[in-house]
């Protein structure tokens, strides 16, 4: 029996099925010449020329718009917003993945520290910059819209009512990853409305001057939105 060292060896990684969806789509923008702002078909009329469910290819469209080459707008559907090679799309899909965990273990450790500081801290001037978030969160939504932007500013108004400048300069650090975690969740069917619920009871406990109410509800809520098909699979 041989010796040698089979530690450079690695197991082969079977690609999802909405892997392969993103795949074939970005082979379909390059073969068709589609250049940013044009639009890409339907959900349902991908679906029915790839055989699969539409659901398998809602969740590679926000595979796509997490990293950012297509933005998905109420009423215009999937929008081209740059183009990449099927190889790249696919790795960053892959690493987006892979980081997703420990993106939502900072979410966790950070927010909930910030919402209690919050509850601390906030002014009424703050107070109201939350329930202006939250207005904005909920237009959207019944517009038929998702409220990524409601949920941003939601999330920046309690940092700010925090009043702490080394958390918000590590909020910032991470922004971008947050957001990632931002699109994939509020993709997912009925969360938008959930999301919206739960954001309301920290906004309650924020409001009642109660830390640990407020930490216990962000807690509550970063674990929900963390359900993703994504980590499923």
């Amino acid at each position: 029996m041989s010796s040698r060292s089979f530690t450079g060896l690695k197991p082969l990684t079977r690609p999802r099925l909405y892997e392969q969806v993103a795949e074939q789509i970005t082979g379909w923008i390059g073969e068709n010449g589609l250049k940013p702002g044009d639009r890409l078909p339907p959900e349902r009329e991908l679906a029915t020329r790839l055989g699969v469910s539409r659901a398998t290819v809602s969740q590679a469209l926000v595979a796509l718009e997490v990293i950012g080459v297509v933005a998905v707008r109420h009423g215009d559907g999937a929008v081209l917003t740059e183009t990449r090679s099927s190889t790249k799309i696919i790795d960053a899909i892959r690493a987006h993945a892979t980081r997703m965990p420990e993106i939502i273990e900072a979410r966790d450790a950070l927010e909930s520290k910030l919402a209690a500081l919050a509850a601390q801290r906030r002014s009424d001037d703050d107070m109201a910059r939350i329930d202006a978030a939250l207005d904005e969160m909920a237009r959207d939504i019944e517009d038929g819209g998702r409220g990524v932007e409601g949920d941003e500013l939601f999330h920046a108004a309690i940092t700010a009512a925090a009043h702490s400048s080394l958390l918000s300069r590590m909020m910032a650090e991470i922004s971008d990853l947050i957001l990632e975690t931002r699109i994939e969740s509020l993709s997912q069917p009925g969360r938008p409305r959930d999301s919206l619920k739960a954001h309301r009871k920290i906004a309650d406990a924020i409001r009642a001057k109660d830390p640990r109410a407020a930490a216990e509800a962000m807690h509550d809520h970063v674990e929900m939105v963390s359900d993703v098909a994504l980590l499923r699979d």
